[in-house]
């Protein structure tokens, strides 16, 4: 790192702490050459993360789509806005920690499925519903009948 005041490259750090909810770094530098001292911030390279939809466009990964979808699904359902947030957060770093530039939104849907039926079941068909497009009365019903199956299995372990 060159020193501001006099161009040299070589300083020492004299005080580092993590700013930004631990997404930053902020070190107190001093230029072994002129003495003065100054301050500089490390951040992490964020690369974006692109949704390849089913039609095949591309679009940034958004956060309040997945929200604004999940706020649909939970209406009504006791469900805290505070939790839904968390999911939203847990879906990304999920697909963040891939690290793959791009996800399909089958993915993300999946995802969301997954993390929903875990908090709360009737918001878990409602998404499907949607996330799945059923067609008709009979695909809702398989749908039921695959969740009650599941929780009967998880009850009888």
């Amino acid at each position: 790192m060159r020193c501001p005041f006099c161009s040299q490259e070589n300083s020492r750090v004299i005080d580092s702490r993590t700013t930004d909810n631990n997404r930053t770094i902020r070190r107190r530098r001093e230029c072994t050459s002129c003495q003065k001292r100054f301050t500089t911030y490390e951040k992490y390279e964020k690369t974006p993360l692109f949704v390849r939809k089913s039609d095949g466009d591309r679009e940034l990964f958004s956060e309040e789509k997945i929200l604004s979808g999940l706020y649909k699904a939970c209406e009504k359902r006791p469900v805290s806005h505070e939790e839904l947030e968390n999911l939203v957060q847990e879906i990304k770093l999920e697909l963040l920690n891939q690290m793959e530039q791009e996800v399909s939104s089958q993915q993300i849907g999946n995802l969301v499925m997954k993390k929903l039926k875990e908090i709360d079941q009737v918001a878990y068909v409602r998404f499907a519903s949607v996330y799945r497009e059923f067609k008709d009365v009979e695909s809702f019903k398989q749908e039921l009948d695959k969740l009650l199956s599941e929780e009967q299995e998880a009850g009888d372990v």
